[in-house]
């Protein structure tokens, strides 16, 4: 009786916080609250740069680039890319895990961040697929990579496109160019090592397959 009562106030108040927040902007995420207590036990001062910006505000580059980078078929799938998810077990099996490729999309990464907690595991894997499956189903495209865009983190306590893009270029994320944006979500996948400020070899390679992606990509319509 008690684990159906658990059941139930789980699905109950996961949709009521992602309808909530179809309106509403997350005001802090998981991996922040990690951060700023990683910061207090090592005797730290809390330094936490977030900016909520509209996705209107944000480059319509970086929103492109952040699609030919992280998810190509982002505006085409329901949350899941299974054509990724085989070439990456075959990946992986063949690596015999000295290397792992991930196959997460935009949206397995917006509920991820926003939801649960970062480190893996089969429980939070699992409640992933849920909470995607939720996002998608009550959250538009656009909303989704709003959502994205302002809590994935990009830096050292840095998170959002906002204050990403004052960092590293000081402008507002609208006024991001190609390159820029292209450079920036390169960065993606090591935020904290990773910097466009000090873009290694590997970065500039990354960039350029960008823009030649977004290139063949064409316009972006949601």
């Amino acid at each position: 009786m008690k684990t159906c009562y658990f059941f139930l106030v789980f699905i109950i108040s996961s949709i009521f916080f992602v309808l909530l927040f179809k309106v509403v902007n997350p005001p802090i995420t998981p991996i922040m609250v990690i951060r700023c207590s990683d910061q207090l036990f090592a005797g730290e001062k809390i330094v936490l740069k977030k900016r909520w910006v509209p996705i209107d505000k944000i480059s319509p580059e970086l929103q492109l680039a952040t699609i030919v980078s992280e998810d190509f078929k982002f505006l085409k799938h329901h949350g899941f890319d299974f054509e990724a998810i085989d070439k990456a077990k075959e990946f992986n099996a063949r690596s015999k895990g000295e290397k792992v490729k991930g196959a997460s999309t935009i949206s397995q990464q917006t509920a991820k961040n926003v939801f649960l907690w970062p480190q893996r595991s089969w429980l939070r894997k699992g409640l992933e697929v849920y909470f995607t499956i939720l996002i998608e189903f009550f959250w538009s495209k656009k909303r989704i990579m709003e959502v994205y865009l302002n809590v994935i983190e990009m830096g050292d306590n840095i998170f959002g496109a906002e204050m990403a893009s004052q960092a590293y270029f000081h402008k507002p994320a609208s006024r991001l160019t190609r390159p820029e944006a292209a450079l920036l979500v390169s960065i993606f996948p090591n935020p904290r090592d990773w910097s466009p400020l000090h873009p290694t070899s590997y970065l500039l390679e990354r960039q350029a397959i960008n823009i030649r992606n977004m290139r063949y990509f064409g316009k972006l319509v949601y």
